[in-house]
């Protein structure tokens, strides 16, 4: 008998996802781009396929931003382990490292021949900017999904003023945010 599907939360609006949906799920999402998938992930795990709600993505991806790894990696293994058990944690992170890895190497192979001219230079340039813009959009959207927003916009603003205005190391502004978060939301929520 499996029991991968009993951890399910109630939450989830979509029937779970074969082995093979993980994979080609997390194989779309890895060939959606480079550097910045995040957004992808969101859009497919949320809005598309219904896997999670806005509020779990939230969630998980926090935790997977204090876990070691790549944020998205980590999502993976907890949706796959989510609706497909040990076999679920292995097949979706496969699924979204595959191809890109493929292409990463052929991509190297053109670059050590190429990556000096300018308009490969230029071309580079452009990219990070479109990367830029979907990562802003997709907090944007993670923003739109938190529960008592004005309880946690203060929290918004002191990370990225710290991090990004004050130049304050991220492990120490993590630690501080986690601790003081994390009261307001027992405090605020867990009354209710």
């Amino acid at each position: 008998m499996n029991t991968a599907h009993q951890n399910i939360p109630p939450s989830a609006t979509e029937p779970a996802p074969t082995l093979t949906a993980l994979f080609w799920g997390f194989s779309s999402i890895g060939l959606s781009g480079f550097g910045g998938v995040l957004p992808f992930a969101r859009r497919l795990l949320v809005e598309k396929r219904r896997w999670m709600t806005g509020e779990e993505f939230n969630a998980q991806l926090g935790l997977c931003q204090f876990l070691p790894g790549p944020n998205v990696v980590n999502l993976a293994v907890i949706v796959g382990k989510r609706y497909q058990g040990l076999r679920g944690g292995l097949v979706a992170p496969l699924g979204l490292l595959a191809g890109p890895v493929l292409i990463v190497l052929v991509l190297a192979r053109l670059y050590d021949h190429y990556g000096a001219w300018p308009q490969v230079q230029s071309l580079l340039r452009g990219l990070a900017a479109v990367g830029c813009g979907l990562l802003f959009a997709m907090a944007w959207r993670m923003a739109l999904a938190i529960p008592q927003k004005r309880v946690f916009w203060p929290f918004t603003v002191f990370t990225v003023s710290a991090i990004a205005l004050l130049r304050w190391p991220l492990p120490g502004v993590m630690a501080a945010g986690l601790l003081v978060s994390g009261g307001v939301a027992y405090w605020t929520l867990g009354r209710k």
